[in-house]
């Protein structure tokens, strides 16, 4: 049974950081995809970030070159740099599908997700 917990959501001023991390179980395979989302109210879901093989990953436009993933033995890691407003949401870590051999960040190729860490920016 895969288990995904994160921590490290919290408070931080525009142009601060913040570090999520995701403790998984139950999903042992680096090929497959893992992935931190997030859910702003009243938008949907979108996907941030993406790694495969604790080496490929994927970014979103509006992070780039801002946010880092990365992947240790059984946590998943987020760290969040030069912090916006527009990025507080509620932050998901989930791992892929089976098939997904690739850093996907579409909401469909994910059937495991943890319970979310609230990251509130202010300006």
């Amino acid at each position: 049974q895969v288990q995904l917990v994160e921590s490290g959501g919290g408070s931080a001023q525009a142009g601060g950081s913040l570090r999520l991390s995701c403790a998984f179980s139950g999903y042992t395979d680096s090929t497959y995809c893992m992935g931190w989302f997030r859910q702003a109210p009243g938008k949907d879901r979108e996907g941030v970030a993406a790694i495969v093989s604790a080496s490929s990953t994927s970014y979103a436009d509006s992070v780039k070159g801002r946010f880092t993933i990365s992947q240790g033995a059984n946590t998943l890691y987020l760290q969040m740099n030069s912090l916006k407003p527009e990025d507080t949401a509620t932050y998901y870590c989930a791992a892929g599908r089976g098939y997904v051999r690739w850093p996907s960040r579409e909401v469909a190729d994910f059937g495991y997700w943890g319970q979310g860490t609230q990251v509130t920016v202010s300006s």
